[in-house]
């Protein structure tokens, strides 16, 4: 069922991909607003959508449910094993930070940088 959903999943985002490359853009009929055509604005008038526009958007709707669909199915499918989860009683007994004692410290080099320049 999954590579079923997966093989119509990709054969969507191709189509919808070439639908979008055979559509024309608003910008084609910006010479319609220079004296050209009826229209008042710079991209032209948007009248309803035709084809290419209406399948797009219900392509896109397809690809949108296919890809929720495979996201549950996903998350669904994956087993969590039981070695990578730590027991609760074995986590409080290890501590957060090993203690280091002042003999482990070595002492910091005095630096010339650390002295003040007197004035002359």
């Amino acid at each position: 069922m999954e590579s079923i959903l997966l093989v119509i999943h990709v054969i969507v985002a191709l189509v919808i991909v070439g639908l979008i490359m055979l559509q024309q853009g608003k910008g084609a009929e910006m010479g319609a607003s220079f004296g050209a055509g009826a229209s008042q604005t710079v991209f032209g008038s948007v009248g309803s959508g035709n084809f290419f526009s209406r399948l797009t958007a219900i392509l896109v709707a397809v690809f949108f449910v296919t890809s929720f669909v495979l996201a549950v199915m996903a998350k669904n499918s994956v087993d969590v094993d039981d070695v990578l989860i730590p027991e609760l009683e074995n986590v409080s007994e290890v501590p957060a930070v090993a203690p280091v004692s002042s003999e482990e410290v070595p002492d910091a080099p005095a630096d010339a940088a650390d002295e003040v320049p007197t004035a002359e």
